[in-house]
């Protein structure tokens, strides 16, 4: 499986993730993409968030995840992006992209990434609103 992660204060090339983990022995494709909305629980308005991360580690830390995924389906490919600064609502924050022979496998392995990523990558976010400012558990 090859996989590549970037960890970046640029915008993130979603439509690039579909080609970058294509592969013809590939019968599935899964991308997800997480984004900024504005709301949060108990909050309205929500207007940017703010992500931190802690450089010398986290893209360890996503391989350490992604390898877990290879081990456990079948994956061809796999790619996971995180902006990093302030996100404006509406933006995309984090995205996985995996690839597979067989849908399940794909599915499952997407999931993993992401709810892996958020409960362990060293990743946080602060919640802005108006008249306020929340650091928020996960990425």
């Amino acid at each position: 499986m090859t996989t590549s992660i970037l960890v970046s204060g640029e915008p993130l090339d979603i439509a690039g993730l579909h080609d970058a983990v294509a592969d013809d022995q590939a019968g599935a494709i899964v991308v997800f993409t997480g984004h900024v909305r504005n709301h949060s629980p108990g909050k309205v308005g929500v207007t940017h968030l703010d992500y931190e991360v802690f450089e010398e580690r986290v893209e360890a830390s996503i391989n350490e995840i992604a390898d877990e995924a290879a081990a456990k389906w079948p994956l061809l490919q796999a790619r996971v992006l995180h902006r990093t600064g302030i996100c404006d609502v509406g933006e995309p924050t984090v995205a996985v992209a995996v690839s597979a022979a067989h849908r399940a496998d794909a599915f499952d392995a997407a999931r993993y990434l992401i709810e892996e990523l958020k409960a362990r990558a060293p990743i946080w976010k602060k919640e802005h609103w108006p008249g306020g400012a929340e650091w928020s558990p996960g990425s």
